[in-house]
């Protein structure tokens, strides 16, 4: 079951990873109008799956998460909230080499609340995976926003936070608490936006795919994850995540990384399989 959560912990890796190449396809959506609509996009599609594989108790199922998990869904939409907020308000590499301390912060709080030990191996490759993160944005890092600097932290303690809920909440269905974090994007979204919600049909589609499919999928899978792997574990595949990211834009917008997010994407990327291929090795 950790071989499998794993495997399927990178595949969520690789989808997730075309959302920032989808948004950059945007014609006119701004960044509150695609949360918005992939908000509900996100939250129908959650909503559906659990009526068809539960049908008269999907209201109960819903409730069911409770307290921890309304926690854990306000907790997602949180984290991406304020991830547009932080991306909006300084450079994309300050941003994500602050996510990079994820997975330490995850290590972190599960050792406190949860009394999970990491691996040395866990603990080598979070090092060198956030090194390669660290490598990819040496050219790009001006902290020259202090307010984006704050978001992208609260962004990275919220995610360890819901990683932690998921973790502590493992033998329960947690899939309604990602319907709720969709729910609060929206109602946030709407409240900024006022009437300011149109945008273009290919636009709408866009944001239909992102989560419907590049959303939901991964965090499906994040949930599935969450019963086998420690949050220390489930949150390193985020790197996986960044560092492929760049390298989509290149293949097909022909947008040239620098030499450094090569290397650094590289990295990452070998740190991850040789993590889960070494996995697969002690298993056999």
């Amino acid at each position: 079951s950790r071989i499998n959560a794993m495997l399927l912990m990178v595949l969520g890796s690789i989808i997730i990873s075309f959302a920032g190449l989808i948004i950059r396809g945007m014609d006119t959506a701004g960044p509150l109008q695609i949360s918005l609509y992939r908000g509900l996009a996100l939250s129908f599609t959650i909503l559906l799956i659990l009526f068809l594989r539960y049908q008269a108790n999907t209201l109960r199922k819903i409730t069911g998460v409770g307290w921890s998990g309304i926690l854990a869904g306000i907790l997602l939409a949180s984290a991406g909230i304020c991830f547009i907020q932080a991306i909006t308000s300084t450079t994309v590499a300050d941003t994500l080499f602050i996510l990079a301390s994820i997975p330490f912060i995850s290590a972190f709080l599960a050792r406190i609340l949860l009394n999970e030990r990491v691996s040395v191996q866990t603990l080598i490759t979070m090092i060198i995976a956030g090194f390669g993160i660290s490598l990819m944005m040496v050219s790009g890092i001006r902290s020259n926003s202090f307010y984006g600097t704050l978001m992208a932290l609260i962004t990275a303690f919220c995610f360890s936070g819901y990683a932690i809920m998921l973790r502590k909440n493992k033998d329960i269905e947690m899939l309604p608490s990602v319907l709720i974090s969709g729910l609060v994007i929206c109602l946030v979204c709407l409240s900024l936006l006022g009437k300011d919600i149109a945008i273009s049909w290919l636009d709408l589609l866009k944001c239909i795919l992102l989560g419907s499919i590049i959303s939901f999928i991964p965090n499906s899978l994040f949930i599935y994850a969450s019963k086998y792997l420690i949050a220390a574990e489930l949150t390193l595949f985020m790197l996986f995540e960044f560092a492929l990211g760049p390298f989509w834009v290149w293949l097909f917008i022909d947008e040239v990384p620098d030499f450094w997010t090569l290397i650094g994407g590289s990295c990452v990327i070998m740190a991850v399989i040789i993590y889960v291929w070494s996995e697969m090795q002690t298993k056999k």
